[in-house]
């Protein structure tokens, strides 16, 4: 095939011509192209749409001699009828003006045009036109002024980095395209690009997420939107990603929602979670208590160094913030407190007991959220342990929530978490 690299806008509406033994004949107008598989690095170009007198006929891409300024050259009669649209992607149809997310760039932008390329005999989608360029191409600018489509900078972003978000047909492979390129944005990325979006596409988005991805984008949303798109995705699903959120970020957000949604949220949720959140619910905003999380590492005194870092090894993936470990007994009354660094160097035949701190830093979950800040600032700490009258760990409240307990709601949400985790969860216990 002589055809190299060209823009769909240049070759839609131009003739489709059966080249064989009886001759050259045009059969129709090319009006679209299929692709069936959009989750391909650089997808192939299954088939051309092409409108006949009779109907719209597909073109297999297999059967295309040749693309020029004169047509579309084919090596036989198409005969295929144009699947049902749940069925594949439609490249102008389903795309063009479409909203997507630019995945390197981290932003939303609207597709002006697609170039699509010959690849060792094989047409595949190669990029987006998302600039000035594009638009042009499509309103004919060439005809009007030939030489100033080629002084105006092309905005080409490669097929692997566009993600589709509002789709007119959206099928399983489209929704799990845009979930595995739209993971890979940080979340305050994410979040941004689903802040500016209609309540529609956000939770059009947010329905494309896993559920993780999704608690960790709603996290760095403002609060109006984050009710607004937990109203718009439903109960259930809901309640699914709020269980991925951070405890206290969790906490945080069913405090904002009236109580009947908060009720019908937690009775969605599994009873250990839900029994969390509603302790963490009761807590003022402003208190220790409103700003701890339950995600922290717990252990007894007996055990030794080298049964603690094994145990530590074990449950590593369900719980992130490790830098301290607090020792219980079995009431959970705390007993001392132990950094990840004394842990490494301690002789492994030492016992918990013997290297523990027992001059634990600590603060009530009623003490003022400015003086636990205070209170993390004066003496150094990653974290501080909350407890109970009784001396019962209830939580622990990190450097990260400390600071925001002193910053604006719109800074303090661009700032990194130590807390992320894969599933809201019980303390980790390494017994």
């Amino acid at each position: 095939m002589p055809f190299q690299e060209g823009f769909l806008s240049e070759i839609v509406g131009k003739p489709a011509i059966v080249v064989d033994a009886h001759g050259a004949k045009s059969i129709g107008k090319v009006t679209d192209f299929v692709v069936t598989e959009p989750q391909n690095t650089f997808p192939k170009v299954d088939s051309i749409v092409v409108r006949t007198n009779r109907g719209s006929v597909l073109a297999p891409s297999e059967t295309v001699s040749d693309i020029d300024a004169k047509g579309v050259f084919l090596r036989a009669q198409p005969t295929q009828i144009c699947p049902q649209e749940d069925e594949a992607l439609y490249l102008v149809e389903d795309l063009f003006d479409k909203q997507i997310v630019d995945v390197d760039g981290r932003k939303l932008v609207r597709i002006n045009d697609l170039e699509i390329a010959n690849t060792g005999g094989t047409l595949r989608v190669v990029a987006a036109d998302i600039g000035l360029s594009g638009l042009l191409r499509r309103l004919g600018i060439k005809r009007i002024a030939p030489g100033l489509l080629d002084r105006i900078p092309r905005s080409l972003i490669s097929w692997n980095d566009v993600a589709p978000i509002d789709s007119l047909n959206p099928t399983d492979v489209r929704l799990s395209v845009s979930q595995a390129k739209l993971a890979r944005l940080h979340p305050s990325d994410l979040a941004a690009i689903i802040g500016d979006l209609s309540t529609n596409d956000a939770a059009r988005v947010l329905h494309h997420l896993d559920d993780e991805t999704a608690a960790d984008a709603l996290e760095h949303l403002e609060p109006e939107k984050q009710r607004t798109l937990l109203e718009e995705v439903g109960t259930e699903r809901a309640a699914d990603i709020i269980e991925e959120m951070d405890a206290d970020d969790a906490a945080d957000l069913l405090s904002e929602l009236p109580e009947t949604q908060q009720h019908e949220l937690l009775a969605e949720m599994e009873p250990e979670t839900a029994g969390d959140l509603r302790e963490l619910v009761s807590y003022a905003e402003d208190s220790a208590g409103g700003l701890m999380t339950t995600d922290y590492v717990w252990i007894y005194p007996h055990r030794t160094v080298a049964a603690t870092i094994d145990e530590l090894r074990q449950i590593a993936p369900e719980t992130e913030f490790v830098y301290y470990l607090y020792v219980v007994d079995q009431t959970e009354t705390l007993l001392g407190v132990l950094s990840l660094r004394t842990l490494l160097l301690a002789n492994p035949t030492d016992t918990i007991h013997a290297i523990m701190d027992t001059d634990v830093v600590h603060a009530s979950p009623d003490t003022p959220a400015q003086d636990v800040a205070g209170t993390i600032a004066r003496y150094d700490l990653m974290a501080c342990p909350i407890v109970d009258e009784h001396g019962k760990i209830l939580g622990i409240v990190t450097v990260d929530d400390a600071i925001d307990a002193i910053l604006p709601e719109k800074l303090k949400r661009k700032l990194p978490r130590f807390t992320h985790r894969h599933k809201h969860q019980q303390p980790a216990a390494v017994e």
